[in-house]
């Protein structure tokens, strides 16, 4: 299973103990993924199983009303599943939207038109973990970090946007063909929408992807700032030397100043050593800024004689 299907399956197994909330979180999934037909029957379709079984639990809890799942095989995939629950009550379908503060539009989908069924923090929460139930994704954090909810609408996207961001959830909205997508990339505000909707095995598995990979990401980061000072060194022992045996060739380090030949000769003899340890073995003992001084004089002596 992926990583989606795990927290979705987690969710799904979440049962609040307040009706409100209930209510809030099935209202959600029905207006995500939900219609009527013919203005007289309800009907959720969903690719999930925890889904359908969400569904028809919540149903059986709020409105104590049982319905058939019908399963049917995708015709757009080669594997999968679609599974369909339909309330073919004219009285209970309306009961149902009535209290869940749904209204019909004209192409017979579901939208919440009244606030009060997520008025309160908790039924917000159920409300975001029952869209995401209905139709939401999250990548597998090994890869990347994105969470999204596809809405069928752009009015349901910003009632979505609008919830989430009472809980200062950052959510971006983005146009995909037909379909608004409410989405978050930032790992820290994952956590946080996990955390909210009660996903809490899910969360700490995420929390420790991240940890490992911040970690990863310190230690390359270190490996290749070091690496790249190596580089720098290198480099400029290799300048040096070259520096140094054109003046020992055209000039002679004995015709330098003492200061100038005993590191000359100190920076011959030990290519590999640092600006530091070269400093430790003159007599008196010289700091690296005194021995970056004395070979870009050398340098700049060696610069005259190529001229």
């Amino acid at each position: 299973m992926s990583f989606s299907s795990d927290v979705k399956e987690e969710l799904a197994r979440q049962d609040s103990t307040a009706m409100h909330c209930q209510i809030a979180e099935m209202s959600a999934m029905i207006a995500m993924c939900g219609h009527m037909i013919s203005r007289e029957k309800l009907q959720l379709q969903t690719e999930n199983a925890a889904v359908s079984r969400k569904y028809f639990t919540l149903l059986k809890k709020t409105f104590n009303i049982n319905t058939d799942v019908v399963i049917n095989r995708n015709p757009c995939l080669k594997r999968g599943n679609i599974y369909m629950l339909t309330i073919a009550s004219p009285e209970q379908t309306q009961r149902i939207l009535q209290a869940a503060k749904l209204t019909v539009r004209e192409d017979e989908s579901l939208y919440l038109v009244n606030h009060m069924v997520i008025q309160n923090s908790c039924c917000k929460r159920a409300f975001i973990r029952g869209a995401f139930l209905a139709s939401g994704s999250l990548s597998d954090p090994e890869k990347s970090y994105h969470f999204e909810i596809v809405c069928q609408t752009k009015d349901k996207a910003l009632q979505l946007q609008e919830v989430m961001q009472v809980f200062h959830i950052d959510a971006k909205i983005v146009q995909r063909k037909k379909s608004y997508v409410v989405y978050v990339k930032e790992s820290a505000q994952i956590v946080e929408l996990l955390g909210l909707m009660e996903a809490n095995v899910a969360l700490m598995k995420l929390e420790n992807i991240r940890i490992l990979k911040d970690m990863r990401n310190s230690v390359n980061r270190k490996v290749n700032c070091e690496t790249a000072n190596i580089h720098k060194t290198v480099n400029a022992a290799v300048k040096q030397i070259e520096d140094i045996r054109l003046i020992e060739e055209k000039v002679g380090l004995d015709q330098l100043n003492s200061g100038l030949s005993e590191i000359a000769r100190l920076r011959l003899e030990f290519p590999d050593a640092t600006l530091r340890e070269l400093g430790t073995m003159l007599t008196p003992q010289v700091g690296k800024s005194g021995v970056n001084h004395r070979l870009r004089k050398l340098s700049n002596l060696a610069q005259e004689l190529r001229a």
